[in-house]
């Protein structure tokens, strides 16, 4: 599939990218080169591929959920400029 340098005007106008015209005909040549792979991937057969999310069968390894930090949380609001009730109070932004 290829784009003309008008297709490539739209796209950046529509995602808000700037784009000079000394860019645009670098830009339109390698989103051309992209679609192109694009294009050969979309060819290959997969028939009977199972979809997977990581190539290696891997699990996670949990840790235990266990407190690990004492609560300190008077501390941290004594040092802020304000608080109350164990929250931090701030200037409202909007009305």
């Amino acid at each position: 599939m290829s784009i003309n340098n008008e297709d490539v005007q739209k796209i950046a106008h529509l995602a808000r990218l700037a784009v000079g015209p000394e860019e645009l005909d670098n830009y339109t040549r390698n989103l051309s080169q992209i679609l192109d792979l694009v294009e050969q991937m979309n060819e290959v057969n997969t028939d009977g591929v199972e979809a997977m999310a990581h190539p290696r069968e891997t699990k996670l390894r949990l840790r235990d959920d266990a407190v690990t930090e004492e609560n300190q949380r008077d501390k941290f609001t004594g040092l802020a400029p304000a608080s109350e009730n164990g929250l931090f109070l701030v200037p409202k932004v909007l009305d």
